[in-house]
């Protein structure tokens, strides 16, 4: 009988389930799938190999897209030039980092994409930021152009063709002028007959004054010191003033301390006030008037002091009667009779006759005298060493 012989184990097999024969061994050292690479330094893998060189330039193209974006929407006024020497810089400076510093594992590899995804998203952004900023831009300035053409076409009138000046209006006409207070009564009426016609004959009177104003010329009988007063509040440059000998008892009364306390608080206000005194001669040089002077510059009032005779002869040619002068602008003269009695109030606002007397003031107040000089002036008058001609 023949015996089956049982085949031997061949060393040159190789693994359970690796088919080989003498002719073909089986390759001891091939990789198994799933397994570590082992064959190079004998462990797992660290480096997967370099980063590819179109991979640098898009991180580096993305990046330096980026600096330009932020550059042009932070700060426009630095110039295209400046702006894009910036973005090729960083560009140049990521493409660089990538080639010195290659990515150390697929984890990092990973991170990059998503860097670079998020580069992408960024860059999208602020092109589109840039987008609407141009936008914004563009639809503010349009925005502009037709408001300005709206105010250039509707609300400034085209000019018109020269048209010769209407007349000067006329006086309202009394009858007129007592139809409106006899309104204003009516309004007003206190139910006394006495009472509703005296606001009838008052706004009559006052609506006639004011009628007057439309010539720049408005007047009255005797002194009105309400004008002097309303005025005197109404005052926001100057007042420039001139008190003759007929004054001098005026200010000594009532009115006088209401005036005086109106041009205190005017003062308070800063309208600076000037007060010219004009005598008829040497002999009113006296205490009387020097308290007079002083007891208005407490007051803040600019004094000064004016003897008539004494001024050069050009000076007398002009005008010496009362006249105060409000802003420049507003002339509030009394005129006196042969007695010196105050007459008549007139308010004249033409601006030649109120130029006229602010140039008769000025070179009455320059030949004028300071206090402290009508001090000095005071004390010789009384000791008789001042030489003058006294009439």
């Amino acid at each position: 009988m023949s015996t089956a012989q049982t085949p031997q184990p061949d060393d040159t097999a190789g693994p359970p389930g690796a088919v080989g024969t003498p002719e073909h061994p089986v390759d001891r050292t091939a990789k198994t799938p799933g397994a570590p690479d082992t064959t190079r330094s004998g462990g797992p893998a660290e480096r997967p190999g370099p980063v590819p060189w179109q991979r640098r330039l898009l991180v580096g193209l993305v990046a330096g897209l980026l600096v330009w974006g932020l550059a042009a929407l932070l700060s426009p006024e630095d110039g295209a030039a400046r702006q894009l020497g910036a973005a090729a810089l960083v560009a140049v400076a990521a493409v660089a980092v990538q080639h010195l510093v290659p990515v150390p594992d697929r984890a990092a590899e990973e991170r990059a994409r998503r860097a670079e995804s998020l580069l992408a998203e960024t860059a999208a952004t602020v092109r589109g930021g840039l987008r609407r900023y141009d936008e914004l831009h563009h639809g503010l300035t349009r925005h502009t152009e037709d408001m300005k053409q709206l105010v250039e076409t509707r609300l400034v009138p085209p000019p018109r063709p020269a048209e010769p000046e209407p007349p000067a209006p006329n006086l309202v006409r009394i009858g007129s002028v007592s139809d409106l207070a006899a309104n204003f009564a009516e309004v007003l009426s206190p139910g006394l007959p006495i009472l509703s016609t005296f606001v009838r004959l008052e706004m009559q009177r006052v609506v006639g004054h004011l009628s007057d104003l439309t010539t720049l010329t408005a007047e009255c009988p005797g002194e009105n010191h309400d004008w002097m007063l309303t005025l005197t509040r109404a005052a926001e440059k100057s007042i420039c003033a001139t008190s003759t000998s007929v004054d001098r008892t005026f200010w000594n009364s009532e009115p006088a301390s209401r005036y005086l306390h109106a041009q205190a608080e005017a003062i308070e206000q800063g309208v600076p006030v000037r007060r010219l005194f004009l005598l008829e001669s040497a002999r009113e040089l006296d205490d009387r008037l020097l308290r007079l002077c002083e007891e208005q510059e407490v007051l803040h009032i600019e004094v000064r002091v004016a003897v008539l005779p004494e001024l050069p002869p050009h000076l007398l040619r002009g005008t010496t009667n009362d006249f105060i002068v409000y802003d420049e602008a507003v002339s509030f003269e009394i005129d006196q009779d042969l007695r010196d009695v105050n007459i008549r109030t007139r308010l004249i606002a033409r601006q030649d006759h109120v130029h006229d007397r602010m140039k008769r003031f000025r070179e009455l107040w320059e030949a004028g005298m300071s206090l402290r000089e009508l001090e000095v002036r005071v004390d010789d008058e009384e000791d008789g060493t001042w030489m003058v001609d006294r009439g």
